[in-house]
């Protein structure tokens, strides 16, 4: 299973489901511990600010970044629950498991796929420049970026719930 949610619920999180797999993603300033649990090479941190452009001191996510993720999506075997958070658990995170639901569901449609992360998860909005980036290694041709365009912004929250997805 793949568990989404919030920085403030990592460990929270983790320790009720058992998670041995962790995706971060954070602001490169935003300080974070290494959960409690967690092999190192089990924990992929992506560094990067929660921007869908170029913005003046902002550093956005890069393609190097998307290949990084599924990389290490990739090498997850699916025996123990995997966690992905950002900060808030609503849009890089989001962005992220959307990604993993893509990633091993390849003949499954895009859209049905958005329609159940937003069925999952109220709030969820995807980051855009995230999943185009994915979108772009996976082969997906513009697919899961027009998926997510169409289940538009999530319900406004300051914090995302935890939610779970079946890969």
């Amino acid at each position: 299973m793949i568990i989404v949610g919030p920085l403030s619920q990592v460990q929270p999180l983790i320790d009720a489901h058992g998670a041995r797999h962790v995706v971060t993603l954070l602001a490169p300033d935003t300080p974070s511990e290494s959960p409690r649990g967690i092999a190192p090479g089990r924990h992929l941190k992506l560094h990067f600010h929660d921007i869908v452009a170029p913005m003046d001191g902002h550093t956005p996510p890069s393609a190097r970044d998307a290949e990084r993720l599924i990389r290490f999506l990739e090498s997850w075997d699916k025996s123990d629950p995997m966690l992905i958070h950002c900060w808030a658990g609503i849009s890089r995170s989001t962005a992220a498991a959307y990604t993993a639901l893509c990633l091993f569901r390849p003949d499954a449609d895009e859209d049905a796929l958005a329609q159940e992360l937003r069925a999952a998860s109220p709030s969820a909005t995807p980051n855009r420049l995230i999943v185009s980036l994915a979108d772009d290694v996976l082969g997906r041709g513009g697919r899961m970026v027009n998926a997510i365009s169409r289940i538009g912004r999530g319900a406004d929250a300051y914090e995302g719930a935890p939610f779970i997805l079946r890969p």
